[in-house]
């Protein structure tokens, strides 16, 4: 099972982004889905989380009130969008989806990541 995820980039502080994570082998309905992050010289850390109806969400204090997550069953992706950008979010962030339907706890596959930079 392999899971993509894009839409990383370069942005300045203050910027939007939208990362997207989709699957072409497995259908994501069924299952949690989760946006992690590691960022140079720490550890990777969970970002967010939707369960698989999108009825639950989680968020980092870190990102609360900037980044939301969403899900398009319809469309088997997930959605993270991130706004007003830090120069502290600047990482590689990877989708993952969990064996749960309800948490990110135990992420199962994972996608390559992508590339966000936050700088002036």
């Amino acid at each position: 099972v392999q899971l993509q995820a894009s839409g990383g980039g370069s942005v300045q502080p203050g910027g939007s982004l939208r990362l997207s994570c989709g699957a072409s082998e497995i259908t994501l309905d069924y299952y949690a889905i989760g946006w992690f992050r590691q960022a140079p010289g720490k550890e990777r850390e969970e970002v967010s989380c939707i369960s698989s109806t999108g009825g639950l969400t989680y968020y980092a204090d870190s990102v609360k009130g900037r980044f939301t997550i969403s899900r398009d069953n319809a469309k088997n992706a997930v959605y993270l969008q991130m706004n007003s950008l830090k120069p502290e979010d600047t990482a590689v962030y990877y989708c993952a989806l969990d064996d749960s339907d309800y948490d990110c706890d135990t992420p199962e596959y994972w996608g390559q990541g992508t590339l966000v930079t936050v700088s002036s």
